[in-house]
């Protein structure tokens, strides 16, 4: 497990290059921010969370439960979903609109195109709404 990345993923650098061509311009992983959000845009007031499907334990295609070591990964797992849910909680206590980003919209057969997922992001930027979740539950 030492060797799996928590910063600089695939999926994160695929958003952050789709935005920064659109001309958005955000600072990475706010240690001082609930969650430490992957991107933060602050002149808008908006923070870009981009989870991995397995260690945030989305309900989709691409999450499995692994069959050893069940007890172990089900309380890692949920502890993460228990803490991804405080700190989504704060930063709207404190005024940040809020996105996030599944893994599974960018990865896998079910996959959305990069572009759509782009310009839904810069959509949401460009307007009011307090929260957006791309491929995943509504908060």
């Amino acid at each position: 497990m030492a060797a799996i990345k928590g910063t600089n993923t695939k999926p994160e650098l695929m958003i952050r290059k789709g935005l920064h061509a659109r001309g958005f311009r955000f600072r990475l992983h706010d240690r001082k921010l609930p969650g430490r959000p992957d991107i933060v845009l602050r002149r808008i007031n908006a923070v870009i969370f981009v989870n991995g499907c397995f260690w945030h334990g989305h309900n989709c295609s691409v999450f499995r439960w692994p069959k050893t070591r069940e007890s172990f990964w089900r309380e890692k797992i949920g502890a993460t979903i228990e803490r991804d849910r405080k700190a989504v909680e704060n930063l709207q206590d404190d005024g940040w609109r809020i996105a996030k980003v599944w893994e599974c919209a960018l990865k896998g057969k079910r996959r959305l195109l990069l572009p759509d997922v782009i310009d839904s992001l810069a959509i949401w930027l460009s307007s009011d709404t307090d929260r957006i979740c791309i491929r995943g539950q509504p908060y």
